[in-house]
């Protein structure tokens, strides 16, 4: 197994952290979920080439022009068949690799001709040929020529500059990137070395999340009263809280109508004997009125006329005689104190507490089986134990972590040897590099010195030292690029053609995953497997398991039991039996009965209700009572009486009718504090009482039939529905109790199969080995460094040939063109290109002399 998934290493078929998730139940409970702890990894899943980039792209794209056709998987596929039978077909081979031949001829082309061209170059100028010859023809066009050859030549410098820079550029890449393998391998490998130390931990994690479920079941089932007789009793109070209140309700009332019929009683007795006292006090005090009236003084005008006043007003002086005749409540208040012989509140109260008792009926009931229960869980989590104890995941890392070590040991010592071989390749690529620079750097001095030491009115043999100079380098550079340029050919063609078919072969198709279906077609890696990963795993070649499905699964973050469906070798779910785990604990629960026996109010208490209904209070004359309340208890109000009379007193002169009035007056003051405040009072609480029976009579019969109607719907649901209720709310609570362990069992095996051992890191390890090593840090940077060398070698030749027919321009000749016929006249011969530009066809001389200065 170990070999199989360092084969997957190596291959790159097989992040950061994960989460446990958990599988959706719906006889879970909904706040309640699992999560395995979150593990983190250093290595980065995806890698930058920053800056740089773009130059790898351009590359991409020259490579893609060159090699446009997709990856030949039928190709590949054949080839490797054939390669078994020693037969391989390489017309499709070179149709698909036309574009890398192509260019590789027209690399030997130039590496075979650029030697010779040289030689015979160079031969053919030692004859004083191709331009050896240190005479200058004189051209009419000579000054535009010179320009042109000179910014064509810097042009192209200028391209071959940016062709070097991407050498060096590459060269560094590859230096610095491969100094980063050490860390980047040490990364991936302390990745792994957390996955199999996780590993255990999250297994362990798994164990222990039993116990937590156990926990939460034992916690239900110790609070059965309230989850099991709460749900019940949730169920049964919409229906009988709202009758008991109502009862309740009537009973206080009953209460408050024996007060007011009470207080009314008594009331109507203290008024009888108030208004008695009252009349007889009115009766003494006219008398006592028309006694003082009789002196003689009354029969003397002016006082005659006070005298007749108050005589005429002493009819007034009377109480009210309808206060004696409100007719007596003890009928009504006998009634009542009958009903309330029946405690009915003690009844309302009794029914409340059958209803409260439901959760405590319920734990005493269910004692037994409660214990039974906790017993099956209990011998549950021994068996989960073993389940997981004998997991193949374990043997499997416990041999993946040896190859890790092995693994790890040979990477460790052959890094040395492989940044060894980097420092020759960085010194040649260094070397080559500076060669190019050398080249393009005589280039450059030649342009810079030829331009700058040019002298317009020199002639050619007499041009100054800096000009000749930049021609002297210019034809340096020349000989420096006929003699390295097929050389440098040489190191592009062999980096070319590696780095262009391991980028369309291995890197482009990897990336894409068209590689994968190579790999994974039937019977390819071996002609007797259909699918090699089950054939090496599981000898069950039939079984469908990929290497593209492999490493899907690893970046998705998978386990290792799902990913390589190990259920073929260890099947969880018949050792991790949910259906049989769970019955054992139904069957348990099965046994759960709950009996309850639930009375609202007994035939005295509907008795008293309808008693209370027919008390007569609803019939009683209200309007009667509530009129008397209204009027005065005296003919007149007695205190303005008596200051009235005490005024009119005033008025008559000094003497015995006078003082006589006066105390009267004060007499009839006394008998409205006496008598009428006291009766004024009588009569605010008669109204109270009355509107408080009012109140409670109106429609009392017909809330009495409600409430009784409102009780038998009650009690009749309970009768009738409560057996249901307590079935249902028992299945309810059966159903919560298995949900824990069902979401959790389910759990164990999503968790196993898809997070436990999560290979991730090592698909991460194997993009780093595959993606990141081989195509990013070597195939990358080595395809930038052909570039960028490749396009400054072509341009080399485009350059030694404007840089020999410039040279002609700068450097100072052995011999210049000399005319016999020409003008003597300064100003004439200057015209006409003293310096030696003489226009032939104007002369009509076609053959001069050539002279040396000294002539």
């Amino acid at each position: 197994m170990a070999l199989v998934l360092g084969s997957l290493l190596l291959l790159g078929l097989c992040g950061n952290s994960f989460s446990g998730g958990q599988p959706s139940s719906t006889d879970a409970p909904k706040v309640w979920n699992y999560e395995l702890p979150a593990t983190n990894y250093e290595t980065q899943d995806s890698y930058t080439a920053g800056p740089i980039g773009i130059l790898f792209e351009l590359v991409h794209i020259f490579l893609y022009v060159v090699q446009p056709h997709d990856f030949p998987e039928d190709t590949l596929r054949k080839v490797i068949q054939k390669a078994r039978e020693s037969k391989i077909d390489y017309d499709k081979i070179i149709y698909y690799e036309a574009g890398i031949i192509l260019c590789s001829v027209l690399g030997l082309l130039f590496i075979i001709l650029m030697p010779l061209v040289g030689y015979f170059f160079c031969m053919c100028r030692c004859c004083n040929k191709c331009g050896g010859e240190m005479h200058q023809r004189q051209k009419e066009n000579g000054l535009f020529l010179r320009k042109c050859f000179a910014i064509s030549l810097l042009v192209i410098c200028i391209i071959i500059s940016i062709g070097i820079f991407c050498g060096f550029v590459a060269n560094h890449q590859v230096r610095t990137r491969i100094k980063r393998s050490r860390k980047l391998a040490d990364s991936n490998f302390k990745d792994l070395r957390t996955l199999l130390n996780e590993t255990p931990e999250q297994i362990k994690y798994i164990l222990a999340q039993y116990n937590t479920t156990k926990d939460k079941a034992f916690s239900d089932l110790n609070s059965i009263n309230s989850v099991l007789g709460g749900g019940i009793l949730d169920r049964l109070r919409p229906n009988i809280i709202p009758v008991l209140d109502e009862i309740k309700s009537m009973a206080t009332a009953i209460k408050e109508t024996k007060e007011a019929l009470e207080n009314m009683n008594s009331t109507l007795k203290s008024l009888h004997q108030q208004s008695t006292q009252l009349s007889s006090s009115l009766t003494s005090v006219k008398t006592s009125l028309r006694a003082s009236l009789n002196d003689p003084l009354c029969s003397v005008h002016p006082s005659s006329e006070t005298c007749n006043s108050i005589r005429l007003s002493l009819s007034q002086l009377n109480s009210n005689p309808e206060l004696r005749q409100l007719p007596p409540v003890d009928a009504e208040l006998d009634k009542v104190n009958n009903v309330l012989r029946t405690d009915l509140d003690g009844l309302v109260q009794q029914g409340y507490q059958s209803l409260n008792d439901i959760p405590d009926r319920v734990q005493s009931q269910t004692k037994t089986v409660i214990a039974g229960i906790k017993r099956v869980l209990n011998s549950i989590g021994s068996n989960i134990d073993n389940v997981t104890q004998h997991l193949p995941i374990q043997d499997i890392l416990s041999e993946f972590s040896v190859y890790v070590n092995n693994t790890e040991s040979y990477i460790h010592r052959n890094l040395p040897t492989l940044e060894e071989y980097d420092s020759y390749w960085w010194l040649g690529g260094l070397v080559i590099c500076s060669l190019l620079t050398l080249i393009v750097i005589f280039y450059y001095l030649g342009l810079l010195c030829g331009v700058c030491g040019y002298d317009r009115h020199a002639t050619p043999t007499t041009r100054g030292c800096v000009s000749n100079t930049g021609g002297v380098f210019l034809m340096v550079g020349v000989g420096l690029s006929f003699l390295f340029c097929w050389i440098l050919m040489i190191i592009v063609v062999l980096t070319f053609v590696f780095g262009a078919n391991v980028e369309k072969l291995i890197c482009e198709p990897y990336t894409s995953k068209e590689l994968f279906r190579v790999l994974d077609t039937p019977y390819l890696l071996n002609e007797d497997w259909e699918y090699y990963l089950s054939g090496k795993l599981f000898n069950k070649s039939e079984m469908k398991l990929t290497f593209q499905q492999v490493y899907s699964d690893c970046k998705k973050n998978r386990g290792t039991y799902g990913t390589l469906h190990l259920e073929n070798s260890f099947d969880i779910s018949d050792y991790l039996n949910i259906n049989e785990h769970t019955a054992s604990i139904s069957s348990e629960l099965e046994s759960l009965k709950v009996n309850l026996n639930i009375f609202l109010l007994g035939a005295a208490g509907r008795k008293s209700l309808q008693d209370f209904a027919a008390c007569g209070i609803d019939r009683m004359s209200y309007d009667t009572y509530l009129a008397q309340t209204g009027k005065s208890p005296a003919g007149v109000n007695l205190l303005s009486f008596a200051y009235d009379l005490e005024a009119k007193a005033n008025s008559l002169p000094p003497g015995n009718l006078r003082n006589s009035l006066k105390r009267d007056a004060q007499t009839i003051k006394t008998i409205h504090q006496q008598r009428v405040l006291p009766i004024e009072q009588s009569l605010s609480t008669l109204y109270q009482s009355v509107k408080i029976l009012q109140r409670t009579g109106n429609g009392l019969l017909e809330r009495v039939n409600r409430i009784l109607a409102s009780l038998d719907f009650a009690q009749n649901f309970i009768t009738n529905n409560i057996s249901s209720v307590i079935i249902e709310e028992t299945k309810k609570y059966r159903k919560t109790i298995i949900g824990y362990f069902e979401h959790y069992l389910q759990w164990i095996e999503f968790s196993i199969s898809e997070k436990v051992a999560s290979c991730k890191p090592v698909a991460t390890a194997l993009d780093t080995a595959v993606d990141v090593f081989l195509c990013s840090y070597i195939i990358d940077p080595l395809n930038l460094f052909w570039f960028g060398i490749g396009k400054a070698t072509v341009f080399l030749l485009p350059a030694l040939i404007f840089a020999v027919k410039l040279a002609k321009y700068y450097r100072r000749m052995d011999s210049e063109d000399v005319y016999d016929d020409v003008e003597t006249i300064p100003m004439k011969n200057m015209e006409n290109g003293n310096n030696g530009y003489h226009k032939d066809h104007l002369y009509g001389i076609h053959n001069p002399v050539m002279t040396s200065p000294s002539h």
